[in-house]
């Protein structure tokens, strides 16, 4: 691991509690961690930012996993299954990692959530109201959610990463009718998993900080299970205002990244 000063260490440190309380609400951490971590370590490579950042990152998911499902209702058996797909995604994306063009890839990722972002605005009504039990979970329904939701987001997440948990919420709440709460506490279950998955390929390659990665986890564990309170007891309105100022920032931050 390279040198590090206090500064820099304290500065990580935050980054990864404000990091682990927007996953905890909405996910879209990595947009936020992901940078702080390149700023912080110069001189490393990507899988080594990728890396670290997956170490940070399964403390505080799971912390804000356990937060949600002792506190309200979760599907845990569909999202665990969705979470096995996404291990599979998640590790077939990592291998891909090095070869990966983020000048190719920025462009799309944006048009994707300006298109989100106005769909949000347009309908405020997304994800406030479940709509399951007017509407219960059809076979088709769980085997879109295992393959799309869990196989493609979670190769997203092993290749590119920031934007994982907001995608998943998105997405589980369209595909499985979810009020955006409950889709945040499943979120976290498959997110765990994605975290997995490519933390297990990045640890084979040696491309984690793990001493560095041990000291941000506490931090990135407590903003974690404090942000499933606060979505638990604010409500959908509450993780739908976080929603779009997560996907308007990592809209602002990706396309400066493309066109600085």
């Amino acid at each position: 691991m390279p040198e590090i000063t206090l500064t820099t260490l304290v500065l990580l440190c935050v980054a990864a509690l404000v990091a682990g309380w927007i996953d905890a609400v909405v996910g879209g951490g990595g947009l936020l961690l992901l940078p702080a971590l390149m700023i912080g370590l110069p001189g490393s490579t990507y899988p080594q930012i990728a890396g670290t950042n997956k170490a940070v990152a399964i403390v505080g998911t799971t912390g804000a996993a356990l937060t949600y499902v002792r506190k309200t209702k979760v599907p845990v058996w569909t999202a665990v299954r969705v979470g096995l797909a996404a291990v599979a995604g998640s590790t077939a994306g990592a291998l891909f990692t090095s070869a990966v063009d983020e000048r190719v890839l920025r462009p799309l990722i944006i048009v994707v959530l300006v298109a989100v972002a106005a769909f949000v605005i347009l309908k405020p009504s997304f994800g406030v109201r479940a709509e399951a039990d007017r509407a219960p979970l059809t076979r088709a329904r769980v085997v879109t959610a295992i393959v799309l939701v869990g196989g493609g987001i979670g190769f997203y997440d092993g290749l590119f990463g920031p934007g994982t948990g907001t995608f998943l919420v998105l997405a589980l709440t369209a595909v499985l009718h979810l009020d955006l709460v409950t889709a945040s506490a499943t979120a976290k279950i498959v997110n765990v998993c994605t975290n997995a998955g490519a933390l297990a390929m990045f640890a084979y390659q040696g491309s984690v900080y793990w001493q560095l990665a041990a000291c941000m986890a506490v931090f990135n564990l407590a903003g974690g299970m404090i942000g499933a309170r606060m979505a638990l007891s604010k409500g959908s309105e509450f993780v739908r205002g976080v929603l779009l100022v997560v996907v308007l920032s990592m809209v602002a931050k990706l396309g400066y990244d493309q066109w600085s």
